[in-house]
């Protein structure tokens, strides 16, 4: 974090969705879907500086595009916009939708070692674009899209592009110590701020993504920015030329950036490009 920064202007900037640009309700275990004015306003500078704005997300294809239509991006004779979705493996342009890659793999044996440990789990695959294939209904609001509730093994019988474990059961700290306990050899995965564990094929992350992203742009990896809370975010930022995580991120994403915002309740993307917009 005492890297000196002088003369560092990020040509592209990926930008995370929950907790970064959309604040926690941690009352209902959502996301307020709003982006603030002072948020909105340092992006337009950025765009006008002319850096390629890209989110870079855990969420699917079919939840992201509204996150465009709030930040007014593509401004109209731009072209497309491009976005790193499901943790990286899919990246799509838009308007329209176009799936540029995804990456599969084969979930069916560590779903079942899983299943296992927490055999009343709610499980989800997703369908690019449409929703997920679901054993059980999740919480209300987590996840959106078309719902087909299916037996957990023809969920897995074909190889997928991510799949997400949830017990609402369960705490963050219980899945830390499941995923530690089983291994999840040959796979990525990432836990989230509750009960939750996000498969990816391995190898497959936020930053193997935006890697192929930067390459489509002509950015080198020294010219990005990007911020981020998560666990899923730490490979992006440690990758980045400058990795930021936001004020509230776990303990572990902080100690993965270069430098700590302000939180999410207190425009701590806005405050960051500020610093270069």
């Amino acid at each position: 974090m005492s890297a000196d920064w002088t003369g560092f202007t990020p040509k592209l900037i990926a930008l995370d969705i929950d907790g970064t640009l959309y604040a926690n309700v941690p009352s209902t275990g959502g996301v307020a879907e709003v982006i603030t004015p002072a948020v909105k306003d340092a992006i337009d500078r950025a765009v006008d500086a002319g850096a390629h704005i890209v989110l870079s997300t855990g969420r699917s294809a079919f939840s992201i595009t509204e996150v465009w239509d709030q930040l007014g991006l593509p401004r109209s004779g731009d072209g497309t916009v491009l976005t790193v979705a499901s943790n990286g493996s899919v990246v799509f342009s838009y308007p329209p939708v176009e799936v540029l890659s995804t990456i599969t793999f084969d979930a069916s044996q560590i779903v079942s070692m899983l299943m296992e440990h927490v055999p009343d789990a709610a499980v989800a695959v997703e369908e690019i674009g449409v929703g997920y294939r679901i054993n059980r209904p999740f919480p209300d609001g987590e996840i959106t899209g078309e719902m087909k509730i299916e037996p957990v093994e023809n969920l897995v019988a074909e190889p997928v592009t991510r799949v997400i474990i949830r017990d609402p059961h369960s705490s963050e700290a219980e899945f830390v110590a499941l995923a530690e306990k089983v291994g999840l050899q040959g796979t990525n995965y990432f836990i989230g701020w509750t009960a939750w564990l996000d498969l990816a094929p391995d190898g497959v992350s936020k930053a193997s993504a935006l890697a192929d992203v930067a390459e489509r742009l002509g950015v080198d990896r020294a010219n990005v920015l990007a911020i981020g809370d998560g666990r899923n975010d730490v490979e992006m930022l440690e990758w980045a030329g400058r990795g930021v995580a936001m004020g509230q991120a776990p303990l572990e994403v902080q100690e993965a950036a270069d430098y700590v915002t302000e939180t999410v309740h207190n425009d701590g993307v806005a405050l960051e490009l500020s610093r270069w917009f």
